[in-house]
């Protein structure tokens, strides 16, 4: 299944599609998706990662991981992350950012606060 993610950094728009990984955690983010787009208020942590609040929880399927520029993660089943560089910790893969370098994706979520809407069908 695909996941659309439009980007806002306050400059520019980008619209990013992600394949999602076939777990408990994705399926329940797609059930969510269903019901209509999820705009999430993204900010920097740790100089590697944006993160934002889903306002809900989702069924988790914590591993340790290493992150790699691109993963769509769920951590503490509420909150979800766009990492733009490594992290390990332990982790709910949600899915990867098809095609997009460690340098594009950086350049895409900026420094700063981004928003992002979350979709499974086509954003304009």
């Amino acid at each position: 299944m695909k996941l659309y993610i439009q980007i806002d950094n306050g400059t520019s728009k980008h619209t990013l599609t992600a394949t999602l990984y076939d777990n408990s955690s994705s399926h329940a983010l797609v059930e969510l998706l269903q019901k209509g787009e999820l705009t999430i208020d993204m900010h920097d942590y740790g100089n590697f990662e944006k993160v934002g609040s889903l306002q809900t929880s989702l069924p988790r399927n914590d591993t340790q991981i290493t992150t790699e520029p691109g993963d769509i993660i769920l951590y503490q089943g509420n909150q979800i992350t766009i990492y733009y560089d490594t992290n390990s910790w332990n982790f709910t893969l949600l899915g990867k950012i098809d095609g997009i370098t460690k340098a594009e994706l950086k350049k895409i979520l900026g420094k700063g606060n981004v928003t992002a809407v979350l979709s499974i069908n086509t954003l304009d």
